[in-house]
């Protein structure tokens, strides 16, 4: 059974500005610094594109964990989705929406699909452990990816 999370921020900034963040992968490391996460692309540039894999080395619950995703939809500036090829669950689907606010900014949704192994014991840790710290990682990069862009849009 898929477990969806999902996340929406509202940001002062216009959607390429959001969008081309989101993609930058050496700011998706940055945003959760307590992992101690690294990210690896296959094409060695730091902002991904349609096709683009990148392999992430993080520390979470206290244990070594490593994702590749490969980016398999891109529409700048409105939508891209990431899925795992290889990783810890039997399958990730994130999908990042930036709405257009009409010049108030850019509404940011974040939907993240779950699918766990381990049958029953997967459904019940997945319930009580892993969604609540997903949706706070995800509220986190959120958070930073606000800052940033807010940032760059009042330089502008």
């Amino acid at each position: 059974m898929p477990e969806v999370i999902e996340i929406v921020s509202d940001i002062d900034a216009a959607p390429r500005v959001v969008f081309d963040l989101e993609l930058d992968v050496d700011v998706h490391a940055a945003s959760i610094r307590g992992s101690q996460e690294t990210a690896t692309t296959s094409t060695g540039r730091r902002r991904l594109a349609l096709g683009d894999e990148v392999t992430f080395r993080a520390r979470h619950f206290g244990l070594r964990w490593q994702m590749t995703s490969r980016i398999t939809v891109y529409e700048r500036p409105h939508r891209f989705v990431d899925e795992q090829i290889d990783g810890p669950f039997r399958a990730l689907r994130h999908e990042h929406h930036f709405q257009d606010l009409h010049g108030s900014g850019t509404r940011m949704i974040d939907r993240m699909t779950i699918k766990v192994p381990l049958g029953p014991l997967g459904v019940v840790v997945t319930r009580l452990l892993l969604v609540p710290y997903l949706r706070r990682l995800l509220k986190q990069r959120a958070a930073h990816i606000r800052r940033l862009a807010e940032a760059e849009a009042s330089e502008a």
